[in-house]
């Protein structure tokens, strides 16, 4: 993997960690800001709910950070495709879903950084 393509899934997993800390810690508060789509007497119903999306995006960040970790460059590169997938079929849904901005937060960098990983390898 280039240069490029693992400071992008570094970015990549620094944009989950922030996600995991907004739906796990700061949904009531700092997610009325960010998911303005969301009525707000639901933020406090969807709590428990929002806290288990962003268990899900904790695990999406310790794979792709488990991707920059790896040595062998043909596993390397085949989980990285995995969760880069992973993260952009997310974000995809999440944009039909939720809120289109996601697809720019979640999708389009991880499509970028898969598109990346095809042409270096």
């Amino acid at each position: 993997m280039s240069l490029i393509t693992n400071i992008l899934v570094a970015f990549i997993a620094a944009i989950h960690l922030y996600i995991v800390w907004l739906e796990m810690f700061a949904w009531t508060t700092r997610g009325r800001k960010t998911f303005k789509s969301v009525p707000a007497d639901m933020f406090e119903k969807t709590k428990v709910m929002a806290a288990n999306q962003g268990l899900y995006n904790g695990f999406l960040a310790a794979g792709l950070i488990w991707c920059l970790l790896i040595t062998d460059p043909y596993w390397k590169v085949n989980v990285s495709y995995f969760f880069l997938s992973c993260v952009f079929v997310a974000g995809v849904y999440g944009a039909l879903t939720v809120q289109r901005s996601i697809f720019f937060v979640q999708a389009l960098p991880s499509g970028l950084a898969l598109l990346l990983l095809i042409l270096s390898n």
